[in-house]
This record gives C-alpha cells, sequence and structure tokens, in this order.
C-alpha cells in the first residue's frame, strides 16, 4: 500500500513535468496556455509544502526535490520570457545569477564540508512567492494587457528584484558561516 506521505514528493515531480508544456506554449507564444499551466505548478508549490508541514510529510528527497522544482520551473520560464524581451534583461540576470550562486555555493559546501541541509529562510520562502508572482503578472499582461496596472508590474518586478538579491546574500552569509563553524580555516604558521 502507497503511504500518503509521498503526496508533497509526487506533487513536485508534477511540477517538474509542468516545465515542458509551461516553456513549450511560453515559446510559441500561447500565453493562455502558459498561464494557466503555470498557476497549476505554483499551486502545486504552495500544496507540497502545506501538506508537508501540516501532516509531518517531511523527507530528505522532499527537501531536495522542492527547490529544484521551482528552479527549473521559473528558471525555464524566465529564460524564455527574458529571451522574448518580456522581462528586463537586469531581472532576468538577477534572479538566474543568484540561483547559480546558490548552487555553487551549495556543491563547493558539499565538497570541502559535508551534506547541507537546504532550509529555506522566510526571505527566500518570500522571494519565491514574488518570483512566481512576477511571472503571473508578466504572462497575464502579454496574454490580455488590460489585466496589469503597467507600474504595478514594475513595482512588483523591482520588490522581487530586491528581495531576490537580499536572499541571495543571505543564503551566502548563513553558508559561509556554517561552513567556518564545521570545518574552520587551518592556517599553518611556519
Amino acid at each position: 500500500m502507497i503511504s500518503w506521505s509521498i503526496l508533497p514528493n509526487l506533487l513536485s515531480l508534477v511540477r517538474i513535468f509542468l516545465v515542458v508544456p509551461c516553456v513549450f506554449w511560453l515559446w510559441q507564444r500561447d500565453y493562455a496556455g502558459t498561464l494557466v499551466v503555470f498557476i497549476a505548478a505554483a499551486l502545486t508549490d504552495g500544496l507540497d509544502g502545506g501538506l508537508a508541514k501540516r501532516f509531518g510529510w517531511v523527507t530528505r528527497l522532499g527537501s531536495l526535490l522542492d527547490p529544484i522544482a521551482d528552479k527549473i520551473l521559473l528558471g525555464g520560464v524566465i529564460l524564455t520570457l527574458g529571451w522574448q524581451g518580456l522581462l528586463p534583461p537586469w531581472w532576468v540576470v538577477g534572479v538566474i545569477g543568484r540561483d547559480v550562486i546558490i548552487l555553487a555555493g551549495a556543491l563547493a559546501y558539499r565538497m570541502w564540508v559535508g551534506y547541507l541541509e537546504g532550509t529555506p529562510t522566510s526571505v527566500s520562502k518570500l522571494n519565491t512567492v514574488l518570483q512566481l508572482l512576477s511571472v503571473m503578472i508578466v504572462v497575464a499582461e502579454s496574454y490580455r494587457p488590460s489585466w496589469v496596472v503597467p507600474r504595478w508590474h514594475l513595482i512588483l518586478l523591482s520588490v522581487t528584484f530586491v528581495t531576490t538579491l537580499v536572499s541571495g546574500l543571505d543564503y551566502v552569509f548563513r553558508t559561509t558561516i556554517r561552513a567556518q563553524a564545521e570545518r574552520p580555516l587551518r592556517i599553518k604558521v611556519p
């Protein structure tokens, strides 16, 4: 019998599988289809975390799958929107750059210190929500420009960019401090 505790992990897998139709339709400029699939994927993000916490279904696999699913979904859609000129280059570079720095830091930590337990911070969770909303707004505006007030669009992108920078710096500082505590640098004195 299958346990309900795998449901959050299955939702993360669904989110990963939804990347293909989402990016495909976005590439085809089918903004209505993209919006529907992206909203469904975004809902799985909230649902998997909520179920895991509510019922104690938190697993090591889930702690890896959830952020991977987020990064694949957001990364694919953000890069496509940037390629189409629907997101400003500074925003795309900031969001993708943050994720590359976090991934590089996690790999370096793994090589020199050991396993890094990925625990999202409050600012990181807020940043993910704002990135999801930013993408939804951009796709919705591409589908129906009258749905979005342009100033709100720019304000949301700017606030999201700031939380992207803050959460990136937060990860770097926290990981550096943790690495120093677990494996302090040994300086040889002659």
